[in-house]
């Protein structure tokens, strides 16, 4: 019996263009009883990079070659056992892992090992990657006016640091993410005035938070209720889908709800979850993201409670127990980005090691 072990000691998520380093062992666990004739022969391995595409059948019309693929690497992936890992660029070109409601591309890492005189088997890893689209293709260059520099290290080491794509992509994704520059909407129905609202840069990096105001204070009509949701929009491209104008897929990833009658001024606070797919474009599908709006308005003014001077009896406030309402919704397109992979690792479904015995 030989023990595959494979491990990818900086964690399962990886940028496209980025190196990954797999370490791959070979043991043969012998005991003290055993003799070097009863060990036993690696024949051969191999590893590579596969991407499989799923779709599904009742929303994706795809050609004659069926609904599940396997993209590959292009470059020569074959492993050498006695080096102990396998490197390989993460292809560029490739799509991010992405589990929609119509399609799916799921990333692993495969290893195919024999035994002298035994079957073949396959040892799998699955691994997340993240893809930088809309960004500087590699190597990535920068504006020096806006690059983030460190004054205090040598100049062999700025250069070097330069020198890896990860790092210069990375710095590229702060300095586009850091930009802030406040978007102020005026909220209106057909009514009037609503609220003001702000919003200080509508382009985020997986893992921020999304804040957001609005002043009541300026607005004409009385808002009840709000509410703001964090939504993804899978989009299947127009060739591909099985019926002409097909639906878009909407999930949700938060929301933020919040009675605001008689309220000047108010905020929310989303998260974007670490665990979610930045958007992306491929042939067949694309993923948007976007703020969703409802708002519940008064159709008649409502006057705020009065509290008189010196007023001896105990005063109850109660709510109207019938208000004619409006409701109207209105959605805000937003960029989401990637993230360092090292951060993404964190909260990973996948360890970036398994095993294998053959």
């Amino acid at each position: 019996m030989i023990e595959v072990v494979a491990s990818m000691a900086r964690g399962p998520v990886f940028l496209a263009g980025e190196q990954m380093e797999c370490l791959i062992t070979f043991t043969n666990p012998m005991s003290h009883l055993s003799t070097s004739a009863s060990s036993e022969m690696l024949a051969w391995a191999s590893a590579q990079i596969h991407c499989q595409f799923h779709t599904s059948e009742h929303r994706v019309a795809l050609p004659t070659r069926g609904n599940k693929q396997d993209v590959q690497a292009e470059s020569d992936t074959v492993l050498i056992p006695s080096r102990d890992s396998y490197s390989e660029v993460v292809p560029v070109d490739g799509p991010p892992s992405f589990r929609g409601q119509a399609v799916k591309y799921v990333y692993k890492l495969t290893i195919g090992c024999q035994r002298v005189n035994s079957p073949i088997k396959l040892l799998r890893v699955p691994f997340r990657v993240l893809v930088l689209q809309g960004m500087p293709e590699p190597p990535f260059p920068q504006d020096e006016g806006v690059s983030p520099s460190n004054p205090f290290l040598e100049e062999e080491e700025v250069s070097r640091r330069d020198a890896q794509p990860l790092e210069r992509a990375l710095d590229m994704l702060m300095v586009t993410t850091s930009r802030r520059s406040p978007h102020m909407f005026n909220i209106t129905n057909t009514r009037g005035k609503v609220a003001k609202f702000c919003i200080f840069k509508t382009v985020y990096r997986l893992g921020e938070e999304i804040i957001g105001t609005f002043n009541f204070s300026e607005g004409e009509i009385p808002c009840l209720q709000y509410s703001v949701s964090l939504q993804s929009e899978e989009e299947i491209q127009e060739q591909y889908q099985r019926r002409p104008g097909q639906a878009v897929s909407v999930t949700g990833h938060g929301r933020h709800l919040e009675s605001c009658l008689h309220t000047a001024s108010s905020h929310f606070s989303l998260p974007i979850p670490l665990n979610v797919t930045p958007g992306f474009s491929t042939d067949v599908v694309a993923l948007r993201w976007r703020l969703h709006f409802e708002f519940v308005t008064a159709r008649d003014p409502m006057e705020p409670p009065t509290v008189l001077q010196n007023q001896a009896e105990v005063t109850i406030w109660a709510g109207a127990e019938h208000v004619d309402v409006d409701t109207f919704s209105w959605n805000l397109p937003i960029k989401v980005l990637p993230t360092n992979p090292a951060l993404a690792s964190y909260v990973s479904q996948f360890t970036g090691t398994n095993s294998i015995n053959i």
